[in-house]
Parts: C-alpha cells; structure tokens; sequence
C-alpha cells in the first residue's frame, strides 16, 4: 500500500508554507488503527482530538465531517495507519494566532508497520533515554504536534534488533512513557499501576482502556508517581499504544523480567478493542 495524503478532505500532496503546525507545531495529531475498513476506537480518537482542540483554543473539526473523511481513508484497507492532524491553520509571522483562525485537517494514510510476533509474545527489551521531558502541565496529556523531546530520545539508539523501545523520564527522574508508548507495572497479581501524567507525557487512549478493564475486573489500580527505582523492582512491565496493543518488557538495559498473568490479561483487552469487538 502506498502513502495516501488528504488535506481538508481534497487528494493533495504539499502544503501551505504559511501554515501554524509547519511554523510553530500549533496543532494535534491522532494515530489510528485498520483492519478491514474497521477504525479502532474511532469515537475516542475524535473526542481526545476535539478535547484537545478545546484545550489549545483551535475550533475543532465537525464530528460527522471527520468521520466521513477516516472511515473513506479506511474503507477496503485490510491493514493501515491512519494520521489525523489538525493545525490552526495559516498565518503571518509572529506566535499571536489569527483573531479568526481557519483550521486545517491532513490526513494521511501509511502501510501498516510489521513489527515482529516475537516483541509481542517473547517481549522487548528497553533502554532508559538520558533526554528528559520538560514539564508543563498546560500540554500534560496532549497529543500536539511538538515531538521534538520523542525525536532527541529516540536518537539515542540505532539497533531496532537489540533495543526496542525508550522510557523516558521528567525533570524530576519520575516514569513517564515510552518515546510512543504508555508504561504499566505490576508488583503483585492483583495490582497495576501506571504514571501519573499530569505535567508531561501522552494520555494514550489503550492506557485510558486497560485501566477501565482493570478497574472492572476489580484489580488494585494506582495512577501516580513512578520513580525508577520502583519500575526496575517490578515483577511484570508492558507497554501500549493503539498500534501494537501490548508489549511485554522482558528487559530493561541489563534487568531481565518475566511475561506475567497480568500482561497477558491486558493483551486479551487491547486484542479485543483492535479487533473490533469492543470500542
């Protein structure tokens, strides 16, 4: 499948150099999941993206305009990643945003990343990033278009086939994500926690529903502090997001972990959500 791109719902292959989220990353973006022409958790992406839209002061898209224009992108694809974006739209220079701002909307359309079954079963092996995230809590759980903390700290490693993933912590040493993941860890099993993200980090939408699942399922769940003295004791580690669902971490540097019940309880979760079952 090659790269597909539309902007404002039009074919379209380049954009205006005058554009905010080129200039300034005034913007947001949600990544979503294909498969067969089915949109995991379309409604949440569009209601996190018109939230953020709300927060950053940007008009958001119509709801019914959105859907018809991913669900379109997505029809016949029987694997796909969606990117939806949505700037404030054009501009003169300066960081003042126009008293009447005209957002637009990109979407583009890419092949599906294969990554290896054995990340999924066997685990991934991580590396403890030295950039750090700034805090700043006015952005805390957004998915806006600055990335430039995730693209330092994924500098730091070349060998996809040795090390799979980075976490990244705050100015304060504490657990975020990973550079495209939420973290979970389990001490107990019948326990899960996971970062508080109040000053920094992704509020990922497969976090938001493993922690539903959990708490249905009457688990002890903790959002909060996470230093990394309390991560590397953990018994089981795993990461999300809405493309892989959930990876075990069965390393981090020179820490080997084992692949415990509550990892694979929350893959049964997220493999019911990307198939479609639920969401």
């Amino acid at each position: 499948m090659n790269t597909a791109c539309w902007v404002d719902g039009r074919p379209e292959q380049s954009l205006s150099t005058l554009d905010r989220g080129l200039h300034y990353g005034d913007g947001l973006f949600e990544t979503l999941a294909v498969r067969d022409g089915h949109i995991t958790m379309l409604q949440r992406h569009i209601e996190r993206l018109r939230e953020g839209c709300r927060r950053l002061s940007i008009p958001a898209p119509d709801v019914e305009l959105l859907q018809l224009e991913v669900q379109a992108a997505a029809e016949n694809c029987p694997r796909a990643v969606l990117k939806l974006i949505v700037t404030r739209g054009s501009g003169g220079r300066g960081y003042r945003p126009p008293a009447a701002p005209e957002p637009m909307r990109i979407l583009l359309r890419y092949p599906w990343p294969e990554y290896p079954d054995s990340w999924r079963q066997e685990g991934v092996h991580l590396r403890v990033c030295a950039t750090r995230l700034g805090r700043n809590s006015r952005l805390a759980g957004l998915k806006h278009l600055n990335r430039l903390e995730q693209i330092l700290a994924r500098m730091e490693w070349q060998d996809s086939d040795r090390i799979q993933e980075g976490l990244m912590l705050d100015e304060e040493g504490l657990i975020i994500e990973g550079t495209m993941t939420n973290v979970f860890i389990s001490r107990t099993s019948s326990a899960l926690a996971t970062p508080d993200l109040q000053h920094c980090g992704v509020a990922g939408l497969m976090r938001a529903y493993i922690l539903e699942q959990a708490e249905a399922a009457g688990l002890d769940v903790r959002v909060g502090s996470l230093s990394l003295v309390e991560l590397l004791d953990a018994r089981e580690i795993f990461l999300c997001n809405s493309l892989i669902g959930v990876w075990p971490v069965s390393a981090i540097d020179d820490r080997i972990y084992e692949i415990g019940p509550l990892t694979r309880r929350a893959q049964q979760w997220t493999d019911a959500v990307m198939t479609g079952v639920y969401g």
